[in-house]
């Protein structure tokens, strides 16, 4: 397989096929997702789409979606055809919605992280989440 530009080498790690068999969709090592032609045997289509590695492609039964999972713990949904990014759904991260505003003691960075991993803060301009 072809090296990319920085010169590592991308591996595919999950595939699977379009509803007219004349498409294949790959996720790599690198994040990619690639929409491959078949019959003229070369990528058509990719966009970024994970951080870190692809692992898991499904296309939905009436044949209009993708669904790509990563390692980065991100679900996301595609429209097969087009490649447009349609819906991501991500789980939890440690402190999702954890309210921090107001909160004293703690660095601009460990703010920054706690927000990263899914803290809240309304004097940063964020919406709480009300359950």
């Amino acid at each position: 397989m072809p090296g990319r530009s920085d010169g590592s080498q991308w591996h595919t790690y999950a595939l699977t096929w379009a509803p007219d068999g004349a498409t294949l969709v790959s996720g790599g090592g690198d994040g990619m997702l690639r929409w491959w032609d078949v019959a003229r045997k070369e990528c058509v289509r990719f966009c970024e789409a994970h951080q870190g590695t692809v692992q898991s492609l499904m296309v939905s039964p009436d044949g209009t979606l993708l669904a790509s999972c990563g390692d980065d713990g991100a679900l996301l949904l595609w429209e097969l055809n087009s490649g447009k990014r349609v819906q991501l759904l991500r789980r939890d991260r440690p402190y999702e919605r954890l309210n921090i505003t107001g909160i004293h003691g703690l660095s601009q960075a460990q703010k920054a992280a706690l927000h990263a991993l899914g803290a809240l803060d309304n004097e940063a301009g964020l919406s709480l989440y009300s359950p």
